[in-house]
């Protein structure tokens, strides 16, 4: 392997026809981190309003104020209730499983069931919000910044998600990005981005190369065994081939985990020195839970670290010391479940660490010195790698994934080929033999774990009548998510064989398509009724005879549509397909009339007839469309409160500024300054009285005002306060609109001048000119009128006092101005027209024809024909007086 140049590899992007953005999200449990893709634009993360590159996932309330990241967070301590923390391991989570145990133990949060059996918050003012809404609320506030940042709106995201989540959780964060306003382009796996991410600036030999990137986040650790090898393709040439050959993770373990034990390190050692009991304190747990996540951090780079909590509970400063030893100590038992993953993902992969070029360390968690050894101790320190940012490089390839999907960038040739951990098969109650038959249930392995995503199978089934798919999890571990996923029915059934029949169909059957997505979606995309109908005809029989029949058992792999299995209202585009996997199926009893297989070519049309597939939800359903219509509703009634109360904000601190600035111009003793020369006494006492009264308004009835009353009153203020600096304004303005007067006078004469001796000249020669003696005389009287009207006003202006209304406005006098401009121009713009050449009769008359013009050139050269002045510059560099010289 070889690096190259990095903005070589990235080719930074650049943009088609049509611009676009596309926006990419790592929403991890601690932070999240958000990259936009823009053309024009430098490839980078994003920064939120403090101009940090990563943000807090967190969600709180400061009684109506709503805040996020670490805004939120430190308010924790002070709103528990109110503040939501690593909401991203509740999404869809059954509200009975052990993960809503855990999370009551690292938060104060109060947690109910929903209606559909996941888990919501409920604040102190007694407001529910769903798990999807909270997320869905950060989501909008990344929007919000990427959409400030690119000017432009955004609308296309790609959010990275653990390789272990299940249909259930990839539902719940497809929701909150609907709700959010957000359009999901794809789900990409955490370690498939950070392969992205590494590919992105890298070159492969043709011979695969593997890799380990190791995650170890908040949340969980997770291993993804990754496969690199060199590719061509015909229209986009060389590129890289990015393969997940295994996955190995741990929910259990990680960041979150850490920080749980060490704080309960700290609580032993406050309640054993002060003999207090602390777990009940709301305030006093969550102080502890921000603090066990600095201490963490200091221990490391150090051995020891110093506690230090002020007012921790029962008015008690808590200090303590905590060593690394003790720490890890704490966490003995976690260690060898720290690398656990490797040897899964390794298991998954069929390799072994010998095969393995490197391991990618990567994730906040990596940076724990007891993490990094127990990884050092299995695949040794020549295989530890960190050459990829551990915060950043999920979200980077996210982006540059995203960026691949859109066709409004142009990137390096990269194909991805992802996987499913979890074995997906399909049951279904068999077709009854005869009236007295055991009802039997069919179970068919559709896709087992290692299958590659983006791929399509077809289920063929001898029916005559409706019936019902169920799709399952085979073994989702210990997880607390239920195995059936969905039940799709088949409709219509009888109606289609018996359509099918009647054309002559011999044996119709019914083909169901089962989908896995490149974002990981099992689902029933398709159901037809199918049936061969045979042509006797000749040429029927020729094509029977050369075409073949195809085989029940050929396999393939189609295009997999990347959406959820379920009614949206916005669909996400189709992405490319990764490679073929072969049909693999096992059944409890089998039925011989059940095969897997898959369509090579689209049957004719006649030979089939669509069926209606009916998507049922019996476990953890996603949200439907209505519900998904009202949590919108919800999110945006608290937008437009925030967007009322900061233009109520805005209203009273302007009025507020413009207040105290009103007082100083007021309160100055200087008699010398401009607002005391352009205002008379009664002015400024009568602004002096209002302006006391206004004070005192806002003192007593500014906490309860509304955005109108600050406008009003501040327009009260303006009224009086308008006339004097008109006066103000008026003084600065009347020289530069004087002189502006004066010099289009100026440029006029001038131009009068010359115009008048040319036409004299011209109409002695006998040629045509640019202008009549009429439209000379008439920009004459514009322009003497002008003077007039500017002389007399002008010198009554002179005797008006600073303090008194002008007599004349400048903006009358620009007004003025720029008609004499305009009829001045129209004039000088003026072409000169073309004359005709005389017809040459006999020689004496062309002699005397030239000799004319001869004399008339001679005579024209010393005659001025145009202005030249400074402001007219057009008139400067025209060629029509030059031409007419020549014609001359």
């Amino acid at each position: 392997m070889r690096l190259t140049r990095v903005w070589s590899a990235l080719a930074l992007l650049a943009p088609l026809a049509v611009e676009a953005s596309v926006l990419a999200i790592d929403y991890g449990a601690d932070y999240m981190k958000a990259s936009l893709m823009k053309p024009g634009t430098p490839f980078d993360v994003l920064l939120n309003k403090d101009s940090k590159r990563k943000i807090q996932s967190v969600v709180g309330w400061k009684k109506s104020d709503r805040v996020f990241g670490g805004d939120a967070f430190n308010l924790a301590s002070r709103f528990p209730s109110d503040v939501f923390i690593d909401t991203k391991i509740l999404q869809a989570v059954p509200y009975d499983s052990d993960t809503v145990s855990f999370y009551k133990k690292i938060s104060s949060a109060d947690v109910i069931e929903s209606s559909r059996g996941a888990v919501a918050f409920k604040q102190s003012d007694e407001k529910e919000w769903t798990v999807e809404e909270l997320v869905a609320m950060q989501l909008a506030y990344v929007k919000d910044l990427a959409e400030s940042f690119a000017q432009e709106k955004v609308r296309d995201v790609v959010v990275a998600v653990p390789p272990y989540y299940t249909q259930f959780e990839r539902d719940a964060i497809v929701d909150a990005i609907e709700i959010s306003g957000l359009k999901t382009l794809a789900l990409i796996n955490d370690g498939t981005a950070v392969a992205v991410n590494y590919a992105m600036t890298r070159t492969f030999d043709e011979a695969p190369e593997y890799h380990i990137f190791y995650d170890a986040g908040a949340s969980s650790i997770a291993a993804t065994v990754v496969a690199f090898s060199s590719t061509t393709d015909k229209k986009e040439g060389a590129g890289t081939q990015i393969s997940v050959a295994g996955v190995g993770w741990d929910r259990n373990v990680a960041g979150l985990e850490l920080d749980r034990r060490l704080r309960e390190i700290l609580v032993r050692a406050f309640e054993e020195k002060h003999h207090k009991s602390l777990r009940q304190d709301k305030k006093g747990m969550t102080k502890l839970w921000k603090e066990a996540s600095r201490v963490k951090s200091i221990l490391s780079a150090n051995s020891e670290a110093t506690s230090s909590v002020e007012s921790l509970a029962y008015n008690i400063d808590f200090k303590t010391k905590v060593t690394r030893a003790a720490f890890e100590e704490a966490c003995k038992d976690l260690q060898p479940r720290f690398v656990q993953p490797i040897f899964d993902a390794l298991l998954s992969a069929g390799l072994s660490m010998n095969d393995i070029s490197s391991v990618v360390f990567t994730g906040g968690a990596t940076r724990t010195p007891m993490v990094q050894a127990a990884v050092k101790k299995v695949v040794g320190e020549d295989k530890m790698a960190f050459n990829v940012n551990a915060d950043e490089s999920i979200v980077l390839g996210a982006a540059l994934y995203g960026a691949s999907l859109s066709r409004q960038f142009k990137t390096k040739n990269i194909k991805v080929n992802d996987l499913t951990v979890y074995d997906l098969q399909a049951s279904y109650a068999a077709a009854p033999t005869s009236p007295d038959a055991k009802p039997r249930t069919i179970t068919t392995l559709v896709f087992p774990a290692g299958s590659k995503t983006g791929t399509k199978k077809t289920l063929t089934f001898k029916r005559k009548e409706d019936f019902t798919i169920n799709l399952d999890y085979r073994d989702l571990g210990d997880s607390g998510f239920p195995s059936r996923m969905l039940e799709a029915d088949i409709v219509g059934v009888a109606e289609a064989i018996a359509n099918l029949t009647e054309r002559g169909a011999i044996d119709p059957v019914v083909k169901a398509t089962l989908t896995l997505s490149e974002s990981g979606f099992f689902s029933v995309s398709d159901a037809v009724a199918f049936g061969e109908i045979k042509d006797d005809s000749i040429t029927g029989k020729l094509k029977g005879l050369f075409a073949g029949s195809s085989s029940a058992d050929e396999t393939s792999t189609g295009s997999a549509e990347n959406m959820p299995p379920r009614e949206t209202p916005e669909t996400a585009e189709t992405v490319s397909s990764s490679s073929s996997s072969s049909a693999s199926s096992s059944a409890d009893t089998p039925e011989s009339t059940t095969k897997v297989v898959e369509e090579k070519k689209k049957a004719p049309v006649e030979n089939t007839i669509p069926l209606t597939v009916n998507v049922r939800f019996t476990t953890i359903s996603p949200m439907t469309v209505e519900e998904k219509q009202q949590s919108r509703k919800k999110l945006r009634a608290v937008d437009q409160e925030e967007a009322i109360k900061t233009r109520r904000e805005e209203a009273r601190n302007t009025f507020e500024s413009y207040l105290y600035r009103l007082r100083d111009l007021l309160d100055d003793e200087s008699a010398e300054t401009p607002f005391k020369k352009c205002s008379r006494e009664t002015e400024r006492e009568a602004l002096a009285t209002r302006l006391d009264e206004s004070f005192q308004w806002l003192f007593d009835r500014g906490d309860i005002a509304d955005t109108t009353h600050f406008l009003d009153k501040r327009i009260a203020l303006e009224t009086l306060e308008k006339p004097i600096i008109h006066r103000y304004k008026e003084i600065e303005a009347f020289p530069e609109a004087l002189n502006n007067s004066q010099k289009w006078n100026f440029h006029t004469r001038i131009f009068l001048t010359e115009a008048r001796q040319n036409l004299t000249l011209e109409s002695e020669a006998g040629l045509p000119s640019k202008w009549t003696s009429e439209e000379l005389d008439g920009l004459e009287k514009t322009l003497k009128d002008h003077e007039k009207w500017l002389n007399e006003w002008v010198e009554k202006q002179r005797s008006v006092k600073s303090f008194e209304d002008p007599v004349i406005e400048t903006m009358e006098m620009k007004a003025r101005a720029k008609t004499l401009e305009t009829q001045l121009f129209k004039l000088v713009k003026r072409k000169v027209p073309k004359t005709k050449k005389p017809v040459k009769k006999d020689e004496p008359e062309a002699s005397g024809t030239s000799s004319v013009k001869e004399d008339a050139k001679s005579t024209t050269t010393t005659t001025p024909t145009s202005t030249t002045t400074p402001d007219m510059k057009e008139e400067e560099k025209n060629g029509d007086d030059s031409r007419t010289r020549d014609e001359l």
